[in-house]
């Protein structure tokens, strides 16, 4: 904020002659300037001032701010004009009285003083600083407020600054006398603000009616609304006025101070008095308006620096306050280097400026990384300690004065050690090991393209404790990236990644690549090779069962999306052979046939496909073989021993047995009737001679030994009085399926139990399964043939439902073969339309009365 020079060109009265307005000109003229929280310049001027018109204050005035030019023109009018018009401004006093008569020009000028009079030609009067000025009707007298013809007076205790004078005009032989006066109150700082108005001085007479009391702030007048929502209070007593005004309220402002290099502040305000009284004894009124500049003292207002750091969040976070408006943050000093507010900004730091919410005090607040190099680190024991060390250079804007605050800050971070993945791999598996770290397992792990999920890690052999988990992969799984394929190995690679379940972002990402001794092709004594093709990491797009030999019409005997498996004999498939000395080389080549290379994208950058495989035989060669005989001593036999097997039972979506219910998804709501598709599977058994069988399934409401209990299978079919009985599905090879002989489908429709008249609404299904040699089955449910399914002969009864007496609603179900089933035990109906009043019950056909 600059200095600011006002220079006021008057057109019509000074010949447009300028006039520069220096302080003594401003107090005899009529003119005061002051400055609000903000620093804005707020002009108050005289109707009466020295340069304007009688009846219209019509003023052209230019404003220098720091070199820049401003004009401003103002026009007022001002009709309801008192007999006498009084102000008190900080700066001076005026005094304007109504002239009834033409009394010419005044010549003399009398101040009355507690030491006696004193007369004083009217150009003396203005040589020392004194504005006096009529017109046909007014005379306009100023005085500066602390002119030496002033003088204090104390009125029922409060300082008022009087000036009294007597002016005599002059007309001929004829000489008149006009008394003027003015009193202003001296205001001094309180706890509570208030501007007190004593009359007193400028009474004539004891008796006197206030007509009008106006109050306001910066010259504006406030409404009795107004005043009551800023809690200002305005009192009427005798001859003054006693206005209270709330430190710290609405209107006005604090000012900040430096004392010693500490800070204080002190509150502003510019209230403004009007009042509008008549005397009895002249009929005249006296309209009086006082303009306040009222200062407290000073306070004492110790900074303070909020510490508002996370150490989580690693930023220095802080509050620095409170400071008046006129305070301004310049720069900050660091142990190496001092930084502006624009270096600050640049270097990432976020500062910013905050008004509080319930005061007119402010508050800065600073951000700053710990990743700073203004920042110091120090490591402790499982910790890092960052302090910062800073100084604020702050200035009040109005005296250009500087003054600082020093700050230190420090925060304890316990050092993140991130989870980690380490691993290594053996002729057949990768071995993964993956540590927590210090957040312990708040991760989530991907394995290939694929989350470790339950059934995953249960499928890898997932291992944990309270610091990490490991888990083993096998070469063949889809999860590993075929990289190369060499003669005599593989070259694969198994990609683990961590990511944060919250951000989605990525941890860690680990890689192990590994040479597995493989033989892709295989030659057999009677001239038949095989060859397994499998899928490159660098050709994503490879469908392998469009893979063939030379011939085009030899294609793959068994094929997924990850390999493709040919069986043919040396002499097909378009094979070549060569001579070799002693061997016969015998030569074929696993491609895309020409038909899928054209249909291949042009800007496609995946290599081609091409796997040579080959076999070599050895001719003119002799082999001496030796043997013996004797007789058998006994049959063969197999001996008795112990393993394990694991078997799955499934619950597919629909007859396609592709998707199924996770086990998240229990219990699964079913209506009466509704499909059910059921799948049970062996697991990790790579024998296609063995075969798995159900030898019994049935429903509880429970465990598997519960009651009741309803049965779906039996010795390995269908139960043959069930109405509704099982459908077995024929399993195929498929991508999922390997061994179709592993895997047993059927189908139930849904039912309920009816037990002690109520419907349990929740079965359990349990299956007994028998592992049988598919060549070789020994009888059992292994060698079983189930009977063709008779038709099923249903009866229908009648079930009468008794509510307090009445008769109620009518319920069927349908049995078949009712001597197979044990009424004690359950009740099974299929079709019940409603359950929810059935309380008794009345069975009236085929003789079951002993079981209602």
């Amino acid at each position: 904020m600059g200095n600011i020079m006002l220079i006021y060109s008057f057109c019509t009265l000074l010949d447009n002659t300028a006039v520069l307005l220096t302080p003594s000109i401003a107090t005899q003229c009529g003119f005061s300037m002051k400055h609000d929280q903000f620093g804005n310049a707020l002009i108050y001027i005289s109707l009466q001032n020295c340069f304007s018109q009688n009846v219209v204050t019509r003023l052209k005035f230019s404003i220098f701010i720091q070199s820049e030019l401003h004009q401003v023109v103002e026009t007022c009018q001002y009709n309801a004009w008192a007999s006498r018009e009084v102000i008190c401004d900080y700066n001076y006093m005026e005094v304007v009285v109504i002239l009834y008569l033409t009394f010419g020009f005044s010549t003399t000028v009398v101040f009355f003083t507690p030491e006696g009079e004193k007369p004083m030609s009217v150009a003396d009067a203005q040589r020392r600083g004194y504005g006096i000025r009529n017109t046909p009707t007014r005379l306009v007298l100023r005085s500066p407020m602390m002119a030496p013809e002033t003088y204090m007076q104390q009125v029922s205790g409060v300082p008022m600054r009087v000036f009294k004078t007597s002016t005599i005009f002059e007309k001929k032989w004829l000489a008149t006398q006009v008394d003027a006066a003015a009193a202003c109150p001296i205001q001094e700082g309180k706890d509570t603000l208030g501007p007190t108005c004593f009359m007193d001085p400028m009474i004539s007479s004891g008796q006197f009616k206030l007509l009008e009391v106006h109050f306001g702030i910066n010259g504006q007048r406030l409404n009795p609304l107004e005043l009551q929502a800023r809690g200002y209070s305005v009192a009427l007593n005798d001859f003054y006025v006693i206005t209270e005004l709330p430190i710290g309220g609405v209107g006005g402002y604090y000012k900040s101070h430096i004392q010693d290099d500490k800070y204080y502040v002190s509150y502003m305000i510019e209230p403004m008095l009007e009042l509008l009284w008549t005397e009895d004894a002249t009929n005249e009124q006296t309209r009086y308006k006082v303009l306040f500049h009222i200062a407290t003292h000073l306070v004492p207002q110790p900074l303070e620096l909020i510490d508002k750091t996370v150490p989580g969040e690693m930023t220095f976070k802080m509050v620095l306050g409170h400071f008046a408006v006129d305070v301004a943050l310049i720069n900050i000093t660091f142990p190496a280097e001092v930084l502006s507010m624009a270096d600050c900004s640049v270097r990432g730091f976020n500062i910013l400026e905050h008004m509080s919410p319930n005061s007119s005090m402010k508050v800065f607040t600073l951000e700053v990384p710990f990743s700073d190099p203004a920042v110091l680190k120090q490591a402790g024991d499982g910790v890092t300690i960052f302090s910062l060390h800073l100084t604020f250079g702050l200035m009040l804007m109005d005296e250009l004065e500087f003054f600082s605050y020093n700050a230190h800050l420090e925060a304890v971070v316990q050092n993140i050690v991130p989870p980690s993945v380490s691993g290594g791999c053996d002729k057949e598996n990768f071995y993964v090991l993956v540590k927590y770290g210090s957040r312990g397992y708040n991760f989530q792990t991907l394995v290939g393209k694929r989350l470790m999920t339950p059934s995953l890690a249960q499928h890898y052999d997932y291992m944990e404790n309270g610091t990490h988990f490991s888990f083993v992969v096998p070469f063949s799984s889809p999860d590993v990236a075929v990289e190369a394929i060499q003669s005599s190995f593989i070259k694969g690679r198994l990609d683990v990644i961590l990511n944060n379940p919250e951000t989605n972002s990525e941890i860690q990402e680990f890689s192990v690549a590994c040479n597995f001794l493989s033989t892709l092709t295989e030659c057999f004594p009677n001239g038949t090779m095989t060859a397994l093709a499998l899928k490159l990491e660098s050709v994503p797009s490879l469908n392998p069962s469009k893979l063939t030999l030379e011939d085009p019409s030899c294609g793959p005997v068994f094929s997924n999306d990850r390999y493709a498996f040919f069986v043919f004999t040396v002499n097909s498939c378009g094979t070549k052979r060569k001579f070799m000395s002693n061997a016969m080389l015998y030569e074929n080549e696993i491609s895309l046939p020409d038909e899928d290379l054209a249909k291949k994208d042009p800007n496609s950058k995946e290599p081609e496909y091409d796997l040579k495989v080959s076999c070599v035989y050895d001719i003119d060669t002799n082999q001496a073989v030796a043997f013996n005989t004797r007789p058998r001593r006994s049959e063969p036999y197999a001996e008795n021993s112990k393993g394990q097997l694991q078997v799955v039972m499934r619950l597919a979506m629909d007859e396609s047995y592709s998707k199924f219910q996770s086990t998240e998804d229990y219990p699964i709501a079913k209506y009466l009737q509704q499909p059910l598709y059921f799948e049970v599977e062996l697991l990790k058994s790579t024998n296609p001679l063995v075969s798995l069988e159900l030898e019994n399934c049935w429903a509880t409401k429970g465990e598997r030994t519960s009651q009741p209990r309803w049965n779906l299978i039996i010795n390995g079919c269908p139960n043959p009085v069930d109405p509704y009985q099982v459908v077995f599905h024929p399993v195929w090879a498929d991508a999922r399926v390997r061994y179709p002989s592993h895997f047993k489908r059927f189908e139930v429709k849904m039912f309920a139990f009816l037990l002690d008249l109520n419907l349990v609404l929740q079965i359990f299904v349990h299956c007994d399964v028998v592992i049988c040699d598919a060549k070789n089955p020994l009888g059992g449910v292994c060698g079983k043939q189930c009977s063709k399914t008779k038709e099923m002969i249903r009866g229908e009864f009648e079930i009468e439902v008794q509510l307090g007496g009445g008769r109620g609603m009518l319920y069927y179900c349908a049995l078949s073969s009712l001597d197979c089933i044990n009424l004690n035990l359950l009740l099974f109906c299929w079709q019940v339309k409603n359950v929810t009043f059935l309380r008794s019950w009345i069975l009236n056909m085929y003789q079951l009365d002993q079981y209602a």
